[in-house]
């Protein structure tokens, strides 16, 4: 082979295998991959994630996601693959579903499976910690898998009161790192 071919298969062999390694350090890793995006939730917070995850429509809900809320983190699977886990910083969420007829046990809150009774009922919600300060009062509807989500702040001991047409619960809750995410025996009376 002529000096000239062998120059040129040597720079065409370089800057070919530059190429791929450069290729390849582009591509990110499972161990860095964001949690959220692969989740298919790019560019959004964990917070607006639970928020848009807990309004979607029963209907409209993903079949390849689970999303499992915990004291501290949710946790993320996708097409059955890893289990992925995104930390909630400084709030505690709880969702909850008061009932009139059925229900079912729940402790910690799935935001694509649970499924509570009353879907898109309007409900008035009053959470008092038992320092007396009122932390939430006001007006809300459950969404279509008749829950309701509360983010409230972290380590407290509270009073949630819930008031239907159809009558009303009142039930103790905290929010420390043992508590449920998931409150379903709320019977309306």
């Amino acid at each position: 082979m002529p000096r000239a071919s062998k120059t040129n298969l040597g720079v065409i062999l370089a800057t070919t295998l530059l190429l791929v390694t450069g290729c390849a350090a582009a591509t990110p890793d499972s161990t860095t991959t964001d949690p959220l995006a692969a989740a298919g939730f790019p560019d959004q917070t964990i917070h607006q994630v639970i928020d848009e995850l807990e309004a979607t429509p029963v209907d409209d809900r993903r079949d390849d996601l689970i999303a499992s809320v915990r004291p501290n983190a949710v946790l993320f699977t996708v097409d059955g693959g890893p289990e992925t886990s995104v930390p909630l910083e400084d709030e505690f969420y709880l969702s909850v579903a008061p009932y009139r007829n059925t229900t079912h046990d729940c402790y910690f809150h799935s935001l694509t499976t649970c499924v509570g009774e009353l879907g898109d009922e309007p409900l008035h919600l009053t959470v008092v910690g038992d320092d007396g300060e009122v932390l939430l009062d006001e007006e809300r509807t459950t969404n279509s898998n008749g829950f309701v989500g509360l983010w409230l702040p972290r380590d407290i001991d509270a009073t949630l009161t819930i008031t239907h047409e159809n009558g009303s619960v009142t039930t103790p809750i905290s929010t420390g790192a043992d508590d449920p995410t998931c409150l379903t025996d709320l019977p309306l009376r």
